[in-house]
């Protein structure tokens, strides 16, 4: 993406968003610097998680119905394509974390395409960041519960092999489990958010630019392509958010289940 597309017809200037789109003032002045629209954003996807979820399951009957019936989908579709594959016969067990994150995720993620809001939270690296940290902590404590505080360490490096083999790959498997682990997960989810909000933003604004705030003959057809691509790039966003939200949730419980039981 170029730093700037200039008009050649009526010499305005056109600047395709950047790194500013994430920046938010504090809601009021005076007010703290942490409380701005992404936290209020974050803290109103988990209101939209708490409703849907007491929609769903608050009043279950016999023959499920209209919102029942979607938060049942949801359900199966978490417990058999995430939970099951990584967690087997625990897997019930940790639905209602799974099937949490899931929601929220997703729900932080499809801010970006609902009017006026029109922002992803998970574009902040701080919430993926925590979700991340808490599935890495949580899987440490199970590990150190379930395998023992020395063998959960120990049950990380495959036994048999020569012992040089030991001295490179020691360091590996914990740079990998311990550190390379847990930020992949939560920049995996924001660059993405981050990445796909930009360009929704850019061709967002290519059609503003060449069809409202500048329109001219030669520009025209540019701002008519900004609208299709934007079009066809919010369906394809609305795809990656719930993507996004599947593999977060999916990587959540193969880290539990690695807790839960020795990977080798």
């Amino acid at each position: 993406m170029s730093t700037a597309v200039v008009l050649a017809s009526s010499g305005g200037e056109f600047t395709p968003p950047g790194a500013e789109l994430f920046d938010f003032p504090p809601l009021f002045a005076g007010g703290p610097e942490w409380l701005t629209k992404p936290v209020l954003m974050a803290l109103l996807g988990v209101v939209v998680t708490c409703a849907l979820a007491w929609s769903a399951f608050a009043k279950p009957k016999l023959v499920p119905r209209g919102m029942q019936n979607v938060g049942e989908m949801g359900y199966i579709f978490v417990r058999d394509q995430v939970a099951r594959p990584f967690l087997g016969k625990d897997a019930e067990r940790w639905m209602p974390l799974l099937l949490s994150m899931f929601l929220l995720i997703w729900v932080w993620n499809i801010f970006a395409v609902v009017p006026i809001i029109q922002f992803p939270v998970a574009s902040h690296i701080a919430f993926p960041a925590v979700l991340a940290l808490s599935v890495y902590f949580l899987k440490i404590y199970l590990g150190m519960k379930h395998q023992g505080p020395v063998k959960y360490f120990t049950n990380l490096i495959p036994p048999g092999l020569p012992k040089p083999i030991y001295v490179l790959l020691v360091p590996i498997e914990y740079l990998s489990t311990f550190v390379l682990a847990p930020f992949t997960h939560a920049v995996r989810l924001f660059a993405n958010m981050f990445a796909g909000h930009i360009i929704l933003a850019f061709f967002s604004l290519v059609g503003y630019w060449f069809l409202i705030e500048n329109p001219t003959l030669l520009g025209a057809p540019v701002g008519v392509l900004g609208v299709v691509m934007t079009i066809l790039m919010t369906a394809f966003e609305m795809f990656i958010q719930f993507l996004q939200a599947f593999l977060f949730t999916m990587l959540a419980a193969m880290y539990i289940g690695s807790g839960l039981h020795a990977d080798h």
